[in-house]
């Protein structure tokens, strides 16, 4: 198992289906391949549990360096549940929730990179939490990140430093 890594946005706000669009227009702008083939899945009682996207760095067609599966869960989902607001140092009066898991980070920085910062773009009161750890990343944090030169190892360390 890899290193997780999740969006936490409002939970009065958290809409799956803003978060699917809110996705395809971040692939989009960071040039990356993006395939969803609207496969619901459906927790036993017959309710939308989550969906998933695949996000890569170059075509389907050509041999991938980097990919990664994104999940998109619903707001009825235990998995959204977010408790960890004083470890990260956020306001624990801000009702966050767990959305857009990405399954594993390593061998994908770059392209983590490039679409957490087009979608923290259209999301800017959103966050980029990378669950190893105790820290996370605002859409300040990533804009000061990206008037640097990249650094491979940008996840790895804390924005705050």
């Amino acid at each position: 198992m890899g290193t997780p890594a999740v969006i936490l946005t409002k939970k009065e706000r958290y809409s799956p289906e803003k978060l699917l669009a809110d996705s395809i227009v971040a692939a989009f702008h960071s040039d990356a391949s993006l395939y969803f083939y609207n496969n619901k899945n459906y927790s036993n009682e017959g309710k939308f549990s989550y969906t998933t996207l695949n996000i890569n760095n170059k075509s389907f067609a050509e041999n991938n360096e980097s990919s990664l599966i994104f999940y998109i869960h619903s707001i009825n989902s235990l998995s959204i549940d977010f408790y960890y607001h004083e470890d990260l140092g956020l306001d624990t009066n801000l009702l966050l929730c767990q959305v857009g898991h990405i399954e594993d980070i390593y061998g994908n920085q770059e392209l983590i990179f490039n679409f957490i910062y087009e979608y923290l773009k259209l999301n800017p009161d959103d966050y980029f939490w990378i669950a190893d750890y105790d820290w996370v990343y605002s859409w300040e944090d990533i804009q000061k990140l990206k008037s640097l030169p990249y650094d491979p190892d940008w996840c790895y360390k804390n924005p705050k430093n």
